[in-house]
């Protein structure tokens, strides 16, 4: 069964920077794709980011040109760098990993930014 087990989260201000981590049970080059999602209160799952085998990278409009996703094959994980935070990216975050037909996700880190 596949874990992963986000950490990194926490409060920070309009502007400020986060980095998210995602542990992994498996070896990275076992996914086909890994990537973030993220969830506000009432809103639908929306997609943030995401990384495949080939190292191919793709973001989602919101974020795009503020968050770097980025993964260490040696430490079984998965980065989310998130810069210029605003008060729109709080959010729980989830991370993803796909294996052909199949998803896993990890239970989640909150992130908020608050003034």
């Amino acid at each position: 069964q596949v874990q992963l087990q986000e950490s990194g989260g926490g409060l920070v201000r309009p502007g400020e920077s986060l980095k998210l981590s995602c542990r992994t049970s498996e070896n990275i080059f076992d996914f086909n794709s890994l990537g973030w999602y993220r969830q506000a209160p009432g809103k639908e799952r929306e997609f943030v980011a995401s990384i495949n085998l080939s190292v191919l990278t793709d973001y989602g409009d919101s974020v795009w040109g503020r968050f770097t996703i980025s993964r260490d094959a040696a430490q079984k994980k998965l980065y989310l760098q998130m810069n210029s935070l605003k008060p729109e990216d709080t959010a729980g975050y989830y991370c993803r990993a796909k294996v052909l037909a199949r998803r896993y996700w990890g239970q989640g880190a909150q992130v908020t930014v608050s003034s």
